[in-house]
């Protein structure tokens, strides 16, 4: 079956006077019905909405395991979304000792298996499951990693992380892993692009069935990529570099991060996605305005949502120094930032003592942006219509587009 025919009830929705129908295929929605357009909360039942790239915070520190409780279902539920690519990092806290970010790795499996237990979601291990999900009207998670610190090396530590879940693989975060895979695209290259350890790792995704992503790689990373992978790849969260919002100093500060209109098209021609963060964009309006230009360059099917955020509060650990949470994940903890880090520490959701601290729109997932009433995907499908894109326009970036990348890379894997 193909991805496209997902979106069969979208036309039979958009039809629907009120919102009674609505609420009886999507009664997780049920809360939102006064508020939203009868329009959107059709579009947002009909389709498959999904964050490419969305932090859950978890302790990594085996003495800090298991950490407090997090409503990933009640978010998730608010936020009209059907699933997300679950990711969290390794190098915000310092990595100085062998063995020490395999450690963190499986750590942060194995309290996100308990979370997840908790809150009654599976891993989505392919397509299938995805539609499975989405049919239930029950929230999924696709597992991810930003960053393969945890391989430290080992090609085999690849397949121990499918063992345990992992569908979508980050290769690259801020600071280089202890055997590196390629130039990140905020440090000085010294690598040549991709190493053959990097291009190795790709080779045994392909094989296992794991998506590939390749955030954070420079431009000379992702075109050296691109000629090892047999699979479309994605760049979960990014932006185009003429896309710079109206605050010079975060434009400065987030310029490294984006990527320009030829490198969005040689990875669109290689059939693979591009997701479009909420950073730089004020206003969902704004939001939906970046990712208009991403699908004038990429074109409307290869462009998806990935927004950096957190969907649940942030978790700093205990016994962390130094700086705090970044615009998307937890930001470095335990000494100064790697090279290209971000430099701002915006306040976790409580103070030390445990009193809580003002919270900063675009942070979080469902508090993307000041003043926000409605759920995440409920404000971006308005703001999308608003724009001018369609229904299946929508359902193409809403999660369609992923779809197709994920199922081409999971295909024929359980």
């Amino acid at each position: 079956m193909s991805t496209q025919k997902i979106w069969s009830r979208r036309n039979f929705l958009t039809t629907i006077a009120g919102t009674g129908a609505f609420v009886a295929l999507n009664p997780f929605a049920a809360w939102a019905t006064d508020d939203i357009d009868p329009r959107v909360a059709a579009i947002v039942a009909a389709t498959i909405g999904i964050d490419t790239h969305n932090h859950i915070d978890v302790p990594l520190i085996t003495a800090e395991l298991p950490g407090p409780d997090i409503d990933i279902s009640g978010e998730m539920k608010r936020s009209g979304l059907s699933a997300i690519c679950m990711t969290f990092a390794l190098d915000y806290q310092r990595l100085d000792k062998p063995g020490q970010a395999y450690e963190r790795f499986l750590n942060g499996l194995s309290v996100m298996d308990k979370q997840l237990a908790k809150n009654h979601i599976k891993r989505a291990l392919n397509f299938a499951d995805i539609k499975t999900a989405h049919k239930k009207h029950q929230p999924t998670v696709i597992q991810s990693i930003e960053g393969c610190h945890f391989l430290e090396g080992h090609l085999d530590r690849v397949e121990v992380a499918y063992k345990h879940g992992l569908r979508h693989l980050g290769l690259l975060h801020d600071s280089d892993a202890s055997v590196p895979l390629g130039d990140v695209y905020t440090n000085p290259p010294n690598l040549g692009g991709l190493t053959k350890f990097g291009a190795d790792v790709i080779r045994e995704c392909n094989r296992l069935g794991i998506l590939v992503d390749l955030a954070h790689a420079s431009a000379d990373t992702v075109a050296a990529a691109l000629k090892v992978t047999t699979k479309p790849v994605l760049i979960s969260h990014t932006g185009l570099d003429t896309q710079l919002g109206q605050n010079p100093n975060m434009a400065r500060m987030m310029r490294p991060r984006l990527i320009s209109k030829e490198n969005a098209k040689t990875v669109a021609n290689a059939g693979g996605v591009i997701g479009v963060w909420t950073h730089l964009a004020d206003t969902p309006l704004e939001f939906a305005q970046n990712i208009k230009a991403m699908v004038n360059v990429a074109g409307i099917d290869h462009v998806c949502i990935g927004t950096d955020t957190k969907l649940t509060p942030a978790y700093r650990s205990k016994a962390a120094s130094g700086f705090g949470p970044g615009p998307g994940g937890p930001g470095p903890q335990g000494g100064p930032p790697p090279p290209g880090q971000r430099p701002e520490s915006p306040p976790p959701d409580k103070k030390p003592g445990g009193e809580p601290n003002r919270k900063r729109a675009g942070e979080r997932t469902n508090e993307a942006w000041e003043n926000q009433k409605a759920g995440f995907y409920y404000v971006v499908v308005d703001a999308l219509l608003k724009t001018g894109f369609t229904a299946e326009e929508i359902g193409k970036i809403g999660g369609g587009n992923f779809c197709r990348v994920f199922d081409a890379a999971t295909a024929g894997h359980s």
